[in-house]
């Protein structure tokens, strides 16, 4: 698995999202793990699809007329099965973390990517997806100078609760120190 120079997956599946724009000069220094399911709890559905491309029908689901107008994109979403979908080229900006702060720099979306897990805050992830989040994670080590990972809760303690508590981090981090 690599990142290729246009900042895209190489073999990887490609949703374009149009709710990104184009990043400020700097480095991408930081990983941004999150959660999300829709309907919330509910798997493999399309419904992230739907909302990453604004394609998200109201009218679907009575939570959806919650979320009406929302613009919100990840780069990567991690199915259960361990499929990665990417929505947003590493070199442009995703809107994933919203209003946040990493060792006292604002607005994270600046120099991350989001990776979003198809999960909620209580139900365990599943092995694949331990096994992709690994993988990606180290092409995109191999290609910018990551000198973080976080999740959404750490950046936005105020507003987000994701990964939640069922993330392994002490799983996904020990792998990632391993050959």
């Amino acid at each position: 698995m690599r990142i290729d120079a246009q900042g895209l997956l190489v073999g990887g599946e490609y949703i374009p999202s149009p709710n990104c724009d184009d990043r400020p000069a700097g480095a991408i220094e930081l990983l941004v793990i999150h959660n999300i399911s829709l309907p919330p709890g509910e798997f493999g559905g399309d419904g992230v699809q739907r909302l990453f491309t604004d394609t998200l029908d109201i009218d679907a689901h009575p939570y959806y007329q919650t979320i009406a107008g929302l613009k919100v994109s990840a780069h990567f979403f991690v199915r259960r099965d361990g499929r990665i979908i990417q929505f947003v080229s590493c070199l442009k900006r995703a809107w994933h973390a919203g209003e946040s702060c990493w060792q006292a720099r604002p607005r994270c979306n600046d120099f991350s990517l989001g990776i979003e897990l198809e999960g909620s805050d209580t139900v365990p992830f599943t092995d694949a997806q331990y096994d992709a989040l690994h993988r990606l994670t180290m092409a995109l080590r191999a290609a910018y100078p990551i000198c973080g990972i976080a999740g959404h809760s750490d950046i936005a303690p105020q507003r987000k609760t994701d990964p939640g508590c069922c993330f392994e981090w002490a799983r996904y981090l020990a792998a990632l120190c391993s050959p």
